[in-house]
């Protein structure tokens, strides 16, 4: 008999019910580092010229050329009537279509992408969330019940009132911000830096930017998600666009497994309801999802909180048919 038939055969084991999913948090820091490109490059399009509109010389700027209608001919006798239609025509109108064409295709076959994974105005309401939650236990002042005290993980967590002292100045400072980038985007930049270096504003300048300021500090303190869900048009449009693609990327949910949930966190509660920056409750049906940003908090929630499950997480992506069969709809709860 040969040594190998004499001894056992040696396999090599590999946990898999135990192991980290593949997908575990890598979602949510790709979302991250594709939403702080996005805000930096919103601060910085005006400064190279990538993107902006010059009050004082009366043109637009794009990706550092001066961007004109080419009215000025037109205005000079130079070119006809129809000729500065045509201008019109092709160089605001068509871009104009053409972008918005492909940015409502996108928001058809995927959802409110921008929103979730580029929007700089969705960073600070994420990241004033996030402070606020450490402060007072919620995400929002309009909040009734604070969040349960556990992390998706399952490991607790608890408020700390001195975060207070960091929500509000945080507020202010996005505000602030804000309001100097939308002014940049409508006034030379080196301008308004330099005049706010020096302390050398204008008195318009500076009625800008207070007037400005305190508005956003109290959007981004009292009314950012709500803002949102309620007022953007940006957002509508991609909403709008999503509902009406039955075959979109939403989140599926295994209705046959929904017992799971009830063992999520203590006192039989669930991790993706407590993750949502819209405060929408997730495994609704979509038209109650309608704002959903797709940031996939919930899923990467139910992920972490199902990690030691031999059958996985009940909440994930889904398109295509699958999207009309596995959507989520495991009830129908109110909105938050």
């Amino acid at each position: 008999m040969s040594s190998a038939q004499a001894s056992p055969t040696l396999r090599r084991v590999i946990p898999i019910a135990t192991a980290k999913p593949m997908g575990h948090n890598r979602t949510q820091k790709k979302r991250i580092a594709f939403q702080a490109a996005f805000f930096t490059l919103f601060i910085l399009a005006p400064v190279f010229n990538l993107f902006r509109y010059d009050l004082n010389a009366g043109h637009a700027w794009l990706l550092g050329m001066e961007w004109r209608l080419g009215l000025d001919d037109f205005v000079a006798g130079r070119i006809g009537a129809l000729e500065a239609g045509s201008n019109v025509m092709l160089r605001l109108f068509v871009p104009i279509l053409v972008g918005a064409g492909a940015f409502l295709w996108v928001a058809w076959k995927w959802g409110r992408l921008y929103c979730g994974w580029l929007c700089p105005h969705f960073s600070v309401v994420e990241t004033i969330n996030k402070l606020m939650q450490k402060a007072s236990g919620k995400p929002s002042v309009w909040v009734k019940e604070p969040l349960p005290p556990w992390k998706a993980d399952g490991t607790p967590w608890r408020a700390d009132a001195r975060w207070w002292l960091v929500v509000v100045p945080a507020a202010v400072f996005f505000a602030f911000l804000w309001a100097m980038v939308f002014l940049t985007y409508l006034l030379p930049p080196a301008e308004i830096y330099g005049n706010l270096f020096h302390g050398a504003l204008t008195r318009n300048q500076t009625i800008f930017l207070t007037a400005a300021t305190g508005v956003l500090s109290m959007e981004f303190l009292f009314a950012r998600h709500l803002f949102c869900r309620y007022a953007c048009a940006v957002g509508l449009f991609q909403s709008l666009a999503w509902m009406s693609n039955r075959n979109a990327m939403v989140v599926g949910f295994q209705r046959k497994r929904a017992a799971d949930c009830a063992s999520c966190l203590p006192e039989r509660q669930s991790a993706c309801d407590a993750v949502c920056p819209m405060r929408l409750t997730p495994r609704n049906i979509k038209r109650l999802m309608f704002t959903c940003t797709q940031c996939a908090q919930c899923v990467e929630a139910c992920e972490q909180s199902q990690h030691d499950n031999p059958e996985g997480p009940l909440l994930q992506w889904v398109s295509d048919e699958a999207a009309r069969q596995n959507e989520a709809g495991f009830r129908s709860g109110k909105e938050r």
